[in-house]
C-alpha cells in the first residue's frame, strides 16, 4: 500500500476536491527542479526534471523522447538532451504517456525545437490539440499542440534498431499509454500512470482500469520506469547507480508489486466513493 500512496502523492492530485486546494505555483516550481541526465540502460536514457520524467532512447538512425513535463521544462529536457551529447535535430519521434499538463506542457516547444512527428494514442490527441485536458477543470491548460500520428494498441515504433510497442492502458486518462522496449538484455516498461487521482469513477473507467491491471500483471520487465520519479524510486535506485551497481533499476518483480499496490488502491477508492 505504500508503494500505491507514494504514487499517488508523486502525482500531486488523489481527488477532484484535494486538487482544489493544490498550490499549483509550489508544486510545479517542485516539479520543475533541474535534475542531471544519466543512463539507465543500454540505450535508454533519463532526461527529464526532478519531479516529471522524461525519457530518451537513442538509435544512429535517430532518437525517440518520451513526455515533455511541463511547459517550463522543455527548456530543461532538451538541455539534458544536449549535456548528453545528443543533437535536438536527431529527435525523431516524440510520444506522451497521457495529455494531462504535467507530462505534456512541453511538448510544443520541444515538437519546435527538434522537428519531431507527435506520435498519441486517439484518446489523448483531442486534449492535445485542445491544449487541456477534457472534463479536468481542475487541471491547468497547456501549449496546444498538433499529433502527427494517432498509435494503437500493439503498434510498433520502429527506428533504426529501436522497437517500442505500445501498450494501451486507460483507466487515469482514456487513452493512457505505456510502451515496453528492449535495450541491450533488459526489458523496460515506460509505464503510464495507474492511480485514480480525480480520474471520473463511472463504469467505463472502472473497466478500463480492471482491463489495465490485468494486462500489465500479464507483463514481464526488468525495469519498471514511470512519469514521475518518486513513482518508481528514481532517486534510491540513481544513489546505487552512482555507487557503481550497474543493475541498480533491474528489478524483474517490480511492475507487478507496483500494480497490484494500485490496484488495492484503486479498490479503496471504489469502496470509499461507494460510501457517499
Amino acid at each position: 500500500m505504500k508503494l500505491a500512496i507514494a504514487a499517488v502523492l508523486a502525482l500531486g492530485i488523489a481527488t477532484p476536491a484535494a486538487a482544489q486546494g493544490t498550490d499549483w505555483a509550489k508544486q510545479i516550481a517542485e516539479w520543475n527542479e533541474p535534475a542531471a541526465p544519466f543512463r539507465i540502460a543500454d540505450n535508454v536514457y533519463y532526461v527529464g526534471t526532478a519531479g516529471l520524467s522524461a525519457y530518451l532512447i537513442t538509435d544512429p538512425a535517430g532518437h525517440v523522447l518520451i513526455d515533455g513535463g511541463l511547459p517550463g521544462s522543455a527548456k530543461l529536457i532538451a538541455a539534458n538532451i544536449e549535456a548528453l551529447g545528443f543533437r535536438l535535430k536527431d529527435v525523431r519521434y516524440l510520444l506522451i504517456n497521457h495529455a494531462h499538463f504535467d507530462h505534456s506542457g512541453g511538448l510544443a516547444e520541444l515538437k519546435r525545437l527538434t522537428g519531431a512527428k507527435l506520435l498519441a494514442s486517439a484518446g489523448e490527441k483531442p486534449g492535445l490539440e485542445l491544449g487541456k485536458t477534457p472534463g479536468r477543470a481542475d487541471l491547468l491548460p497547456f501549449p496546444a499542440v498538433t499529433v502527427d500520428r494517432v498509435i494503437g494498441d500493439g503498434e510498433h515504433i520502429r527506428l533504426g534498431g529501436t522497437d517500442l510497442v505500445t501498450r494501451l492502458t486507460p483507466g487515469h486518462t482514456a487513452g493512457c499509454t505505456s510502451w515496453t522496449t528492449r535495450s541491450g538484455s533488459i526489458d523496460l516498461i515506460f509505464a503510464c500512470s495507474i492511480t485514480v487521482a480525480g480520474a471520473p469513477l463511472n463504469a467505463s473507467t472502472v473497466s478500463d482500469f480492471r482491463a489495465t491491471f490485468a494486462k500489465l500483471k500479464a507483463l514481464k520487465a526488468d525495469v519498471f520506469l514511470n512519469f514521475h520519479p518518486a513513482a518508481f524510486d528514481m532517486e534510491v535506485k540513481r544513489k546505487k547507480l552512482l555507487a557503481g551497481d550497474k543493475r541498480a533499476f533491474v528489478d524483474p518483480g517490480e511492475l507487478r508489486r507496483r500494480v497490484e499496490a494500485a490496484e488495492a488502491a484503486f479498490d479503496a477508492e471504489l469502496k470509499r466513493a461507494g460510501s457517499h
